[in-house]
């Protein structure tokens, strides 16, 4: 797969803007949560001299309509809490459709930035297999669909050829892994009587993290965390993370799960560390890619996966947390 350091850099100016964790300028650098000052990087629309006269105004640090940004985010949270509160099952096809979402996003930035040939077919079908197995047949149904899907992928990769072999069905094996493997156990959340106020718990933490990372970067980031991979993620902005996410998390457990509230302690911090992981490894593909966003499906966030980066890798962790720490209530 090529490297962006390789690849020149084009202009984007029809892409959307990008969201407080994921906002990227069109040079290929990635700044995620506002936690670093601007000074001396080129924003989209600038020369490395400064601003260009016609640049347009930004909406807030993140360089996002940040009121289009909220609005979406609220209509999101709305038909999840929706779902979630009426007929809980509903929250899987939910997980269903965004999950074929997002996989198609990737599928085209991959295929976009590197050529690369992907298993579609099977990753889509198998993928919808994990989510919906998921329900009635737990873990096992999920490993069996998994198992399947990966076959799948060896046999109808061949059909091309041997050239790239490797590179297309390890990058298959990637989407199907990250996306609806991972959203898989967000289905298993909702499987136990109280599997509502589990999921409810799981998108607290995570949302908390996000909005607690993003207010202290801004606010007070100094120290970048990851210079090479996000400029803008700052220590700053960890701290206040964990502080926000476990703070949703002791309440969560407290007064949805009507467990300790202590628990939170350990709940908190772990889906914290697995929500900026998966921000983070969306933000190095997206530098290995040379892309600014996954795809422009939502307006003021860019694509679908720039919403669900760390809901989607902090799903099993979740799920492995709330089974092994808090019995099933009701």
């Amino acid at each position: 797969m090529p490297s962006s350091a390789s690849r020149p850099r084009r202009p984007a100016p029809t892409e959307s803007p990008a969201s407080p964790a994921d906002a990227t300028p069109t040079d290929g650098v990635e700044p995620e949560d506002a936690g670093r000052p601007e000074t001396g990087r080129p924003e989209a629309g600038q020369s490395e001299g400064g601003q260009s006269a016609d640049a347009p105004k930004r909406s807030s640090r993140a360089g996002r309509n940040l009121p289009v940004a909220i609005g979406v985010g609220l209509a999101m949270g709305a038909v999840a809490l929706t779902a979630l509160l009426t007929v809980r099952q509903t929250w899987i096809g939910i997980l269903a459709v965004t999950a074929v979402i997002g996989t198609w996003e990737l599928f085209g930035a991959l295929h976009r930035g590197a050529g690369i040939r992907l298993s579609r077919v099977p990753v889509l079908i198998g993928g919808q297999a994990m989510i919906w197995l998921a329900w009635p047949f737990g873990t096992e149904g999920i490993l069996g669909a998994l198992l399947v899907t990966v076959l799948g992928c060896f046999l109808w990769r061949m059909r091309l050829g041997a050239g790239g072999y490797v590179r297309d069905v390890g990058a298959s094996m990637l989407v199907l892994c990250w996306i609806p493997l991972c959203m898989a156990f967000a289905t298993m959340l909702v499987v136990p009587t109280d599997g509502a106020a589990r999921v409810l718990t799981f998108l607290i933490v995570v949302i908390c993290s996000d909005t607690g990372g993003y207010a202290a970067g801004a606010l007070l980031g100094k120290h970048p965390m990851a210079p090479k991979i996000s400029p803008k993620k700052s220590w700053e902005g960890l701290v206040g993370s964990i502080v926000l996410g476990s703070a949703g998390a002791c309440l969560s457990v407290a007064f949805l799960l009507d467990d300790r509230w202590w628990y939170g302690l350990i709940i908190g911090p772990l889906l914290v560390a697995t929500a900026v992981t998966g921000d983070l490894v969306e933000s190095l593909i997206k530098r290995d890619l040379g892309i600014k966003d996954m795809g422009s499906v939502l307006p003021g966030h860019g694509g679908l996966m720039e919403r669900l980066d760390s809901l989607v890798t902090s799903a099993p962790m979740a799920w492995l947390l709330l089974l092994v720490l808090v019995p099933v209530h009701g």
